[in-house]
């Protein structure tokens, strides 16, 4: 049974993201770790200054709605009434050529709430975005994981995000189902952890037992990649980029070998024309025994009162040959677009630090994105059952690769890819020409920050 809590979470999630979307991270600077100041952004001379500010944020849980957003502001501007701070709401399909139009055009925002992969990978790397380092030298900062700072610094030493909250994606199989076929028996039901031939062998139950349709690799586009990516990976222990995020490892023994079994399997297909979402959609209907793009807050809007759930959900990451998942995390959080008006930028500031030091305004900010926080924050999801479960997965989170160079490159040529595969193309020539095409969108961009 839901509880309150859950349901309250789902009307904040109108609009979800299902993407998790060029900086090798460097050694920290040694002023890092010394002792933090208390504030990182006083308001100063801007007391008796009217600022307007515009903050433009990507649909992340209740941060794409307006109604969840209204009372952050209004704590905000009732603590600074002078900082006057409007938000225009985007879409994954449309948000990014909206922000690097009115960035060409001088008329972006002044704040942004979105992942790395953006802030720092895209528009930092550009030159666009304001250096934050003066917020991470608080004692609040100092909590954030080496992993996840890392992720919000460029490897010039600047940090051009700074996050308010994080997931880990997993995957989801129907337990009901599982359990009817007798495929329990290859799953470690307390961790949620499977091997490789534990999945094997459970599509091979599922697909016996007459439910043709195990799973499907969904790639007509780019929502919920990291799925496929996840699930490609896992299996047989490759990489997708080298540990310092400069190039892209695709291209490996283990990676086609995943390739190979997911196309030989029976109960899995390479489907063309199935997007991430319909995939969900087709797992909720039962008509997928498995999901590979799946999270806590997707759990909160497909499951809780909905009526075509008529099995249990139960989250699962992704198998693997060595028993130890990594799951491809996603980071979301705030930047500054860097307008050359220092009042606007230290208003910025201001708000993102009254968003993130006090623990009571900072839970209200996790709690409306339905992720989790990025630094401990004790009981935050207590009395709320399915975040609590998804909980577990944030100790399999694996290395935020995202930030590498050409990402938006490997981004669009890896669905290319799984179709390719699918069709029967042959698959290590397939792996071949997408690490290819990765690596030549990674030195496009390094490239053009040279020029």
């Amino acid at each position: 049974m839901q509880n309150k809590k859950s349901a309250l979470l789902l009307t904040v999630l109108a609009c979800i993201s299902l993407v998790g979307c060029q900086a090798a991270p460097t050694k920290e600077p040694e002023n890092l770790a010394s002792a933090p100041s208390e504030t990182p952004a006083e308001t100063g001379n801007l007391d008796d200054k009217d600022i307007e500010l515009s903050l433009w944020t990507y649909p992340v849980g209740g941060w794409g709605d307006a109604e969840a957003v209204e009372p952050l502001l209004a704590d905000f501007h009732q603590a600074y009434p002078h900082i006057h701070v409007s938000v225009e709401y985007l879409d994954y399909s449309t948000g990014d050529d909206k922000v690097n139009a009115a960035l060409k055009d001088k008329t972006g925002p002044d704040l942004i709430f979105e992942g790395p992969e953006r802030l720092v990978a895209q528009w930092g790397e550009s030159g666009a975005m304001v250096d934050l380092s003066d917020l991470w030298l608080t004692e609040k900062a100092a909590e954030i994981s080496t992993a996840v700072r890392s992720s919000c610094r460029h490897q010039n030493g600047h940090f051009y995000a700074f996050p308010v909250c994080m997931t880990a994606h997993c995957m989801a199989i129907n337990y009901d189902l599982f359990k009817a076929a007798d495929a329990l028996q290859y799953i470690d039901e307390t961790n949620h952890t499977w091997t490789k031939d534990g999945f094997i062998q459970a599509v091979k139950a599922l697909y016996n037992y007459g439910h043709e349709k195990v799973a499907a690799v969904y790639c007509k586009d780019q929502g919920g990649d990291q799925g496929t990516r996840a699930l490609i990976t896992n299996l047989s222990g490759g990489s997708f980029t080298d540990a310092d995020h400069t190039v892209y490892t695709f291209d490996s023994q283990e990676n086609i070998q995943s390739l190979e079994l997911l196309s030989d399997l029976e109960g899995i297909s390479f489907e063309p024309t199935l997007a991430g979402g319909d995939e969900i959609n087709l797992f909720c209907e039962g008509e997928l025994a498995m999901a590979f793009c799946w999270n806590a807050s997707l759990a909160i809007t497909h499951t809780v009162d909905n009526p075509a759930v008529d099995f249990e959900v139960f989250p699962m990451a992704f198998p693997t040959d060595s028993g130890e998942p990594k799951l491809q995390g996603g980071i979301w959080g705030f930047g500054i677009f860097d307008h050359g008006d220092p009042d606007k930028i230290e208003a910025a500031k201001t708000f993102i630090t009254f968003m993130t030091e006090d623990d009571e305004q900072y839970t209200k900010a996790v709690h409306t994105s339905a992720q989790f926080p990025v630094r401990e924050i004790k009981d935050i999801y207590a009395h709320d059952e399915i975040m609590h479960k998804y909980s577990h997965f944030t100790k399999f989170l694996g290395d935020y690769y995202q930030i590498t160079p050409g990402w938006g490159e490997a981004r669009s040529s890896w669905w290319n890819m799984l179709q390719d595969v699918g069709e029967g193309k042959d698959i290590p020539a397939a792996v071949k020409e997408f690490t290819a095409a990765a690596n030549a969108g990674a030195q496009a961009d390094a490239v053009e920050i040279i020029d």
